[in-house]
């Protein structure tokens, strides 16, 4: 008996598993439906809201900089879809970790968080604010606030003693990686410029982001004309002349849209060249039509991290069909094709409704996690990126307010990088001393 209901139940699975979601691209009503299933897939990695847990932090493995990447799908959820399930949700996380000087640097990864893990939080804000997300009450920091303060603690990093410029991936000295200047820490502070540079209508952050583009430029981060890709990044040792020639979706897309933002602020031709040399250059992510992470898709070697990088180049092309009307048709065809794949793909788990890594793949492929989740999410939701409003500015209905001064009076996360000077290494000698001598003092009081 017991054999007949595992085999019974077996079978159920199997034949939930097999069911794709009701997801047709030309019918509003269903692409609500199937991405409000998929949401629901997604939350059900947040244990923010369980007790001890961290309000804002998702499940192990996922890093911080991933909840924020989350977060952005959850604010874009609500804005293509206009449900608002789990916005008291979201507007509670994105309070609680903007940290004791509010600028997405929380004691709870003040020693082990990056340039780049700081970013992904900066963009949900930024994107809060141009989309008229409830504004947090007067006693709170306020979205447009809560970005200019990540780019200001950011911009004050930037490195002119190494390289010529750029960030370096890590804030503190400490971690590894702070030997490397990655493309997407810079990368993100020229997006995040960008589209400040366009709520606010302060020029200052069009000249960020001109300086930053230069520089990653000129040290070989970016090609152009034909083949315009985004390298990985580059080792600070040899005044990074050695180039990791990778590409990962996520940084085509931070270049890609920042650069479309930057032709609807300004009108410039140049803005409008370089964001098509990006677009038409990302057809090397995609196979036939369907979106897939090129670098370790194929080898089926993407890592827990990689699993998310679509979600992020999806909610790109998004802004980036909305802000460009020359490049909706090609952005338009990827985004339906790749979103009946990852739709199909969501067929998987005892929900019916998990999403695989593979959208080319006949059903789901047994991947799962937060990254497939999300990526998933993004890419579905964006068929409806052109029945909604462009992001909005000061100018034209954004009602959030912040300072251009934000995140720069008196936090120490500030310091590019954290100087440790001569009189706290001394300091901390005395002290690491007197503990020395306290323990052998224990010791040989228990001894005796």
């Amino acid at each position: 008996m017991r054999l007949l209901l595992a085999t019974f139940l077996t079978a159920l699975l199997s034949f939930r598993s097999s069911q794709a979601l009701d997801f047709d691209v030309d019918n509003e009503g269903s692409i609500k439906n199937a991405t409000a299933l998929v949401a629901g897939g997604l939350l059900d990695y947040y244990t923010g809201q369980q007790y001890g847990q961290t309000i804002g932090m998702f499940s192990n493995p996922y890093y911080w900089w991933e909840a924020g990447g989350a977060w952005g799908s959850i604010l874009d959820f609500w804005w293509y879809t206009q449900n608002d399930t789990y916005n008291a949700m979201l507007e509670e996380a994105l309070l609680y970790q903007a940290g004791e000087n509010h600028d997405y640097i929380p004691l709870n990864q003040s020693t082990t968080e990056g340039n780049d893990d700081q970013a992904f939080w900066g963009l949900v804000v930024m994107a809060a604010a141009e989309r008229n997300f409830t504004n947090p009450p007067e006693t709170e920091p306020q979205w447009l606030y809560l970005a200019q303060a990540v780019f200001n603690t950011m911009a004050l990093r930037w490195d002119d003693e190494s390289c010529g410029g750029g960030l370096r991936w890590q804030i503190f000295t400490w971690n590894s990686g702070y030997d490397y200047k990655n493309t997407v820490s810079n990368g993100a502070l020229f997006h995040l410029a960008a589209r400040l540079a366009r709520y606010t209508g302060n020029n200052t952050y069009v000249d960020w982001a001109e300086k930053v583009f230069d520089w990653m430029k000129g040290i070989g981060l970016l090609t152009e004309n034909d083949n315009s890709y985004v390298y990985d990044g580059a080792k600070v040792d040899g005044n990074c002349s050695t180039i990791t020639k990778l590409i990962w979706t996520y940084n085509q897309g931070l270049l890609m849209s920042g650069c479309a933002y930057l032709y609807n602020y300004t009108g410039s031709e140049t803005w409008h060249t370089r964001t098509f040399e990006f677009l038409n250059s990302s057809d090397i992510f995609f196979n036939n039509s369907i979106l897939y992470e090129r670098t370790c898709q194929e080898a089926n070697t993407c890592n827990t991290d990689q699993r998310s990088f679509k979600a992020y180049f999806s909610r790109f092309l998004g802004l980036t069909a909305q802000l460009v009307p020359a490049a909706r048709n090609q952005i338009m065809d990827w985004i339906r094709a790749s979103a009946k794949g990852a739709a199909q793909s969501c067929s998987g788990g005892t929900d019916g409704h998990t999403c695989g890594l593979n959208w080319f793949y006949d059903g789901w492929d047994g991947k799962w996690g937060l990254g497939e989740q999300m990526a998933a999410l993004e890419i579905m939701q964006n068929v409806l990126c052109l029945d909604r409003p462009a992001p909005y500015t000061a100018a034209t209905g954004g009602s959030s307010v912040g300072n251009g001064a934000a995140g720069t009076e008196t936090s120490a996360t500030n310091l590019s990088p954290l100087d440790i000077t001569t009189g706290s290494r001394a300091a901390a000698g005395i002290i690491t001393a007197v503990i020395g001598l306290s323990i052998v003092a224990c010791t040989v009081w228990l001894v005796l």
